[in-house]
């Protein structure tokens, strides 16, 4: 999640809500919990190039307490800043860093959100040259609020993998809603690709 100074402290109680309303929705807590195996997650804010701070360090749902107690721990987080640029580079290459971690999932997906294009340090495509990514899939959601053409952006930037693909939210306020496709939209696809997979039962993340 983008929290640089150009999300306003309105924008930003939009989009924890809308990710923990998400993570409530009856469609999305089922495609959490209908797999025979356990969808991994982790969640993080991102600004200027030294600023990434997790928010919900990586939780194996495999229940629907597990799912309750990572909503615990993101109701309680607080922003900590709101004075940093859009270092979007450094965001993903912190979330290229958390998945190194989950080196048992068979699918590996970074979203990444943000209203406004890299600002500060490296870009996105410097970051993706220095490698690493692997079998990374990175799909996005672009704010278009306070610039124009961001979505257009993130096609050619930042999306990475096979079928990675980007949501779009007008304003801040249509965030809720277009995150929640896309999280659906993700959890299915790890669904149907498991099931066309041969072999033992593997663990999207």
């Amino acid at each position: 999640m983008d929290v640089s100074r150009s999300v306003s402290r309105q924008d930003y109680a939009i989009q924890t809500g809308g990710l923990i309303d998400a993570l409530t929705d009856r469609e999305i807590r089922d495609a959490f919990l209908g797999p025979a195996d356990f969808v991994a997650l982790a969640v993080y804010e991102w600004s200027g190039e030294g600023y990434q701070v997790v928010t919900l360090p990586w939780a194996e749902i495999r229940s629907a307490a597990d799912l309750e107690a990572a909503l615990a721990t993101l109701r309680a987080n607080l922003r900590l800043s709101d004075a940093y640029p859009t270092a979007l580079g450094a965001g993903l290459a912190f979330g290229r860093q958390m998945l190194e971690a989950r080196t048992d999932c068979a699918f590996r997906t970074l979203d990444i959100s943000g209203d406004g294009r890299s600002n500060s340090g490296p870009p996105p495509g410097a970051v993706y040259e220095r490698g690493g990514w692997g079998d990374i899939t990175v799909n996005g959601l672009a704010i278009e609020q306070h610039e124009e053409g961001l979505t257009a952006y993130y096609r050619r930037e930042v999306l990475r993998g096979p079928g990675a693909f980007v949501e779009t939210a007008r304003r801040h306020e249509d965030f809720p809603a277009a995150f929640r496709r896309k999280l659906l939209r993700e959890l299915t696809q790890a669904v149907v690709g498991r099931a066309d997979q041969a072999g033992p039962p593997a663990r999207p993340g």
